[in-house]
Formats: C-alpha cells, sequence, structure tokens
C-alpha cells in the first residue's frame, strides 16, 4: 500500500471492517436458512458434501461439550474480542493479505459467538464424511489462518528481497 501512514492506516482498517462485515453477514444469513431447509432430518447430497443439521454444544470437534454455554460464551466472546483488538491494532502495519486473514478469523469466530448466544450450541451443516461436520464461521475461520500463513511466508519473502538489495 502507498500513501502517508494514516490514509495506509484508514485503508487497511476499511479493508478490515469491509471483509470482517461481509463474512460475518454471509454467516449469520446462512445459519438460519441451513436450520429452516434442513430441519427434521432431512439431509442434501452434493456429491462431496453433504449438508446436513448437526449442534455442536462444545468448541471445534465438540470438545468441552461437557462445559456449561455461560462459561464457553464467555471464553469464546473474549478470544473473538482480542482477535478484533489484535487486527485493529495490527492491520495499519500489515500486509493486505494479512488483514484479509485476520478479518477471515474475526467473522467467523464472532459468527460463532453469535450462533451460541441464540441457544448455548452453534449450527453446523456442513458434512464431507471424513470429517466433522462444521459450518460457514469455521470455514472462515480455518481461510483466516491459512491466509495468515500465508502472508507470513509472502512478507518474509518480500522483505529478504528488499533487504539484498
Amino acid at each position: 500500500m502507498t500513501g502517508t501512514p494514516i490514509s495506509r492506516a484508514r485503508r487497511s482498517r476499511r479493508l478490515l471492517i469491509i471483509v470482517a462485515a461481509g463474512l460475518l453477514a454471509v454467516a449469520l444469513l446462512v445459519d438460519p436458512i441451513a436450520r429452516q431447509v434442513l430441519t427434521g432430518g432431512r439431509s442434501i447430497d452434493l456429491e462431496v458434501l453433504q449438508l446436513r443439521l448437526i449442534y455442536n454444544t462444545g468448541v471445534a470437534f465438540s470438545m468441552g461439550d461437557h462445559v456449561p454455554s455461560p462459561v464457553l460464551l464467555t471464553v469464546t466472546g473474549l478470544i473473538t474480542t482480542a482477535i478484533a483488538v489484535y487486527a485493529w491494532r495490527t492491520a495499519p502495519a500489515s500486509s493486505w493479505l494479512a488483514v484479509v486473514g485476520l478479518a477471515a478469523l474475526f467473522a467467523g469466530a464472532a459468527a460463532n459467538v453469535i450462533d451460541r448466544t441464540l441457544d448455548g450450541k452453534v449450527t453446523d451443516y456442513l458434512h464431507t464424511g471424513w470429517f466433522p461436520t462444521f459450518n460457514l464461521a469455521d470455514t472462515f475461520l480455518t481461510c483466516g489462518v491459512a491466509l495468515l500463513l500465508v502472508s507470513l511466508f509472502v512478507d518474509a519473502r518480500t522483505e529478504a528481497k528488499e533487504s539484498a538489495r
């Protein structure tokens, strides 16, 4: 990104907000549709992927399903807040790839927290047959982490090239 440090910071934070808000909105729109369409044990086979409704009272892979819902909600809410603060503070100095990764990470975490707030469980509906059932927010979390890792390699490589000059 070019321009003054202030304009760069604004652009980075604007990108963070736009991507996070867009992904969060998509996840929050899809969840109730999945609940409505897939009720009563209905399943939709899309070859590689099946759509079927599962509720997760725990966290990743149903771990912690014995922990009271208010405790899970508090802990995941605090983690999501920490991600938001970190993303906001580091966005001005981060590459666009890292900013998009942080936005996806925040959007996925926030969508799951909001879903859990409704009834103490997260709505999962994407099933591959070889992996536990997950939702769109989980996909955003995973893609966010992947983008952050890629940005680390790309940024390190760019810095190495620039320092070699």
